[in-house]
């Protein structure tokens, strides 16, 4: 349901049109129209600044590594834990935003996180390391702020979209950070100092890039289209949500813990090639450090379209094909994207090792974005905690992925990719599993029993005394706009005689 110049009583106006829930149901990449699209360039810009800042130290690690006397296990022990702190956090940064809205929480977290970017400065021994890149992963926590603010502020037909080039552009900080630290450490070592001084000065300008994106979070950021979520919760447009009740319906849907696996080894791929490959090429084809840092950015940068381009694909299979050509796509994409890992840890070249790399990255992202898709259509009430465990699981599959693969001198790096490559195929096949009734699954159709529609599905998630009180009323809009993911071969089924009212405000 489309609200034409969104205009309600007792709400000002909105620069996009927006549906029901007043979400934005177009996607102007280029606009700064408040609250949507100036939402979503603060979400994609904070989130870009901690992706800088976690992965600030692997394109130094070879001068780093000297001076510290880092050994591979050390090297290999602090990059599994710059992905191991933000498991937890992804999942706490969800229950935060349900309860307490994006914008406060996204702030909080990269102003507490920012202390630890700085003392990477002062690091002197492998533990003291470990500890700074430990706590500074904790910032990639923002990634779930990111993806529920693009699903509280974006409807259903484009959400997919936003969700993709808000989080491919913040992934752009694992490729931009691979440019970025060289070319300052370069510019500080020949300004005068020495390069085991140059390296620890360099870290200055991530962490006070990640300070700005949190300030700038709480003077320019809103929580929702009407609001900041306490403003709403006080007027009593918004009900005040009960922790355990949000975490019980999140933790109980099977769906969110297979998108969990599957997200592993596509998002937690990426964390893992983001610390080992700039070190692999550098070591493999005895690259400069610089040289090594490009090829190595060329994987993250590849973000500015491949994961945008998974989002994108997610909503064009939806509009043909519904639900199920979201799960169809990202089987198919993630499935490719472990056929072409293989393929790049048996490749012995430096030209066609970079052509794979490239090509693998474009999927790896696609897979990311094709899966936050799928996500917003979980749960509507527990939505944060459903963003949270599926990014928290990304960044289990790294710290797995590393942990078996790349620690110590168990398995060589060419190896422990091909390796990878077969684990993201099988950790891929779960996907069949995910089966919505209202829409169906990978080989499923709809259930044709009754009680299946989509308000039954989110308003399953509220007791009846809940919607005696009226606070399933945002469920219930979501699950009128959510309809079209039925596909337009089921199009003409929306208005079907024995479904409830498709006016969700005359609902009880």
């Amino acid at each position: 349901m489309e609200v034409a110049g969104a205009e309600s009583p007792g709400r000002a106006k909105f620069a996009l049109p927006v549906d029901s829930e007043h979400k934005a149901t177009v996607f102007r990449l280029f606009s700064l129209a408040s609250p949507h699209m100036r939402t979503f360039h603060l979400s994609w810009v904070s989130f870009f600044a901690c992706f800088v800042s976690t992965f600030a130290a692997p394109p130094l690690l070879p001068v780093i590594r000297d001076d510290l006397n880092l050994t591979a296990t050390d090297i290999g022990n602090a990059g599994i834990a710059s992905v191991s702190g933000a498991v937890f956090a992804r999942v706490a940064m969800g229950t935060a935003c349900d309860l307490f809205g994006p914008r406060l929480a996204s702030a909080s977290l990269i102003l507490i996180t920012a202390p630890a970017v700085y003392c990477s400065s002062i690091a002197n021994s492998a533990t003291s390391f470990l500890l700074v890149r430990f706590f500074t992963g904790f910032s990639l926590a923002t990634f779930v702020s990111t993806q529920f603010w693009m699903s509280s502020m974006f409807s259903p037909p484009v959400v997919g979209s936003a969700n993709g080039v808000a989080a491919g552009w913040g992934n752009l900080g694992g490729g931009a950070t691979q440019l970025i630290m060289p070319l300052v450490f370069g510019i500080i070592r020949d300004a005068g100092a020495v390069k085991f001084t140059a390296w620890r000065i360099a870290f200055f300008v991530p962490a006070l890039f990640q300070m700005l994106t949190a300030f700038m979070i709480m003077f320019f950021g809103q929580d929702m289209p009407d609001g900041h979520v306490r403003k709403l919760q006080k007027s009593g447009e918004k009900p005040k949500d009960e922790f355990s009740r949000v975490l019980y319906h999140g933790a109980t849907n099977y769906r969110g813990w297979i998108l969990a696996l599957t997200y592993g080894y596509s998002f937690g791929v990426e964390l893992t090639i983001d610390n080992i490959i700039a070190e692999y090429f550098y070591d493999r084809f005895d690259l400069k450090l610089h040289t090594a840092g490009m090829v190595a950015a060329s994987f993250g940068l590849a973000n500015a379209f491949s994961r945008p381009a998974g989002g994108w694909l997610s909503d064009a299979m939806s509009r043909r094909f519904g639900m199920r050509g979201r799960l169809w796509a990202l089987w198919a994409v993630q499935t490719t994207e472990g056929v072409l890992c293989v393929v790049l840890g048996r490749v012995r070249s430096l030209g066609v090792s970079v052509a794979v790399m490239i090509a693998f990255s474009v999927f790896v992202q696609a897979a990311c974005g094709l899966t936050f898709g799928v996500v917003p259509f979980v749960s509507r009430r527990s939505l944060g905690v459903i963003s949270g465990m599926t990014g928290g699981g990304g960044n289990v599959g790294a710290v797995l992925t590393q942990l078996i693969f790349f620690k110590g001198s168990k398995y060589s790096k060419e190896t422990g990719i091909t390796l990878m490559g077969i684990m993201i195929i099988c950790c891929t096949l779960p996907i069949t599993l995910i089966y919505f009734p209202q829409w169906g699954g990978m080989f499923c159709g709809p259930s044709s029993a009754k009680g299946t529609t989509e308000e039954d599905y989110y308003l399953s998630e509220w007791s009846d005394k809940e919607r005696e009180k009226g606070f399933h009323q945002a469920s219930l809009k979501f699950a009128d706009n959510s309809r079209k993911e039925r596909g337009s071969r089921r199009g003409e089924l929306a208005t079907a005689p024995e479904e409830k009212s498709s006016d969700p405000e005359q609902e009880a």
